[in-house]
């Protein structure tokens, strides 16, 4: 089974429910995989048989353990939890898990789709990253505006050996990449198969990296498709037996990237005049420093922050200005390229991160400063992030980031690296 194209371009909310139908035949599938973004960027799944998931499923749902929303990255709850967030771990009971008919998706032996969740009495998960971005496009929504996106994330390849797949700098480059082409055609039949509808491919500016650029489309799409992208090329790095990495940093001078391309329209689809566009950009570069957490949420992130002016930290915007943290392109049609995150930051709260702020900046109507002008910088490391870690998506969401990032700094303070190692000597 092929996947059908991705619709380009915004849907609202009310445009992707009526999209969300059963299509004929799927109780002769025979596996289904349900899949939920969790906090780190990656997905919780469940494998179920085709028949079970038509019959039971799609109208009762399906369980999946509450601690996905606050385990760390081995999937242990981490001594840091917040209080506030103990039920999610207390009784490692479960949430039930709704399927979004809209992203069914064919991925190699099965058929995914993405799923929301709830508690057993229905309410809706505060935490889960798919409902915090829902809440905020409804909020938009409300204000008759609605967003389309696309989101461009880097990606490494290495060898059995660790070593990139390519030895130098590739940015544009055809020849050179010889070593990439196997997965890389691998990767491009996955995602025409699951119907993710590829703009571009590219080789990028650093050893072994590379870029798949999907169209732009709805917000949730274009979050849900980010996550399958990364799950479906790194089963193609698989099968031939390397990796595809999406550290924020694979080196020192190295970073790699999870640029958010967003534009805004009316509802009834027409354009916005530009003063609005305006601002939701000063909505944004207000609250930027605070939202460190979300665009950088592991120790690797803060690296990329001080790699160089292409995943800058410093807060300002430019007309078609790469240096810039949030680039203004599209001519006559502009769209907003927001450069903060990296490839490890979770798309879902990157996104709503972005609405929530760009809100307040349309509530209040502010002006942005002038272009080119300085106007604060993204907090330089962990610390800083989680001593100023912004509550605009609600008081339950910056406990669970600020528990994740403690849990990171903890990490990282009783780890033995190969850096620690050379200081060590060299004061020998």
């Amino acid at each position: 089974m092929n996947g059908s194209p991705r619709p380009a371009g915004p849907r609202s909310l009310a445009q992707r429910r009526e999209a969300a139908r059963v299509p004929d035949g799927l109780a002769e599938v025979p596996r289904v995989l349900l899949l939920v973004p969790d906090p780190h960027a990656r997905f919780a799944g469940v494998e179920l048989d085709g028949r079970f998931f038509a019959d039971e499923v799609l109208a009762n749902g399906y369980g999946v353990c509450s601690y996905v929303f606050v385990w760390d990255v081995h999937r242990d709850v981490p001594s840091t939890l917040d209080e506030s967030l103990r039920r999610y771990a207390g009784r490692f009971g479960d949430l039930r898990m709704r399927p979004d008919l809209a992203t069914l998706t064919p991925v190699p032996g099965a058929l995914a789709v993405v799923c929301d969740v709830e508690w057993p009495d229905g309410a809706a998960v505060d935490i889960a990253p798919r409902t915090v971005l829902t809440r905020q496009l409804a909020a938009l929504e409300e204000r008759g505006l609605v967003p389309s996106v696309g989101i461009e994330h880097e990606v490494t390849f290495r060898g059995a050996d660790g070593e990139p797949l390519t030895a130098h700098p590739v940015d544009y480059a055809l020849g050179g990449t010889e070593n990439l082409r196997p997965v890389l055609t691998t990767a491009a039949e996955l995602l025409a198969r699951a119907g993710l509808g590829v703009e571009s491919a590219r080789a990028e500016c650093h050893p072994g990296q590379y870029e798949i650029v999907l169209r732009h489309r709805d917000a949730l799409a274009a979050c849900d498709d980010a996550l399958l992208q990364q799950f479906l090329v790194r089963r193609a790095a698989a099968e031939h037996g390397v990796t595809a990495g999406y550290a924020a940093a694979e080196g020192n001078g190295r970073g790699s990237s999870g640029h958010v391309h967003l534009s805004l329209s009316a509802l009834d689809g027409s354009s916005v005049d530009r003063d609005r566009l305006n601002a939701f950009l000063a909505g944004v570069l207000r609250h930027a420093r605070a939202l460190t957490p979300i665009w950088a949420p592991t120790w690797n992130s803060y690296v990329r922050l001080r790699t160089g002016p292409f995943s800058p930290r410093v807060l300002r915007w430019g007309t078609d200005d790469r240096t810039a943290a949030v680039r203004v392109a599209g001519g006559d049609t502009p769209r907003l390229e927001f450069r903060f995150a990296g490839a490890d930051a979770q798309p879902h709260l990157v996104l709503a991160a972005l609405l929530a702020a760009g809100i307040t900046g349309l509530d209040e109507n502010l002006a942005p400063p002038a272009e080119g002008e300085v106007c604060g910088e993204l907090a330089g490391s962990p610390w800083e992030a989680l001593a100023e870690c912004s509550e605009l998506l609600g008081p339950a969401v910056a406990a669970q980031q600020k528990s994740l990032l403690r849990a990171e700094i903890e990490a990282g303070l009783e780890s033995v690296s190969d850096w620690q190692r050379e200081r060590a000597r060299l004061r020998s």
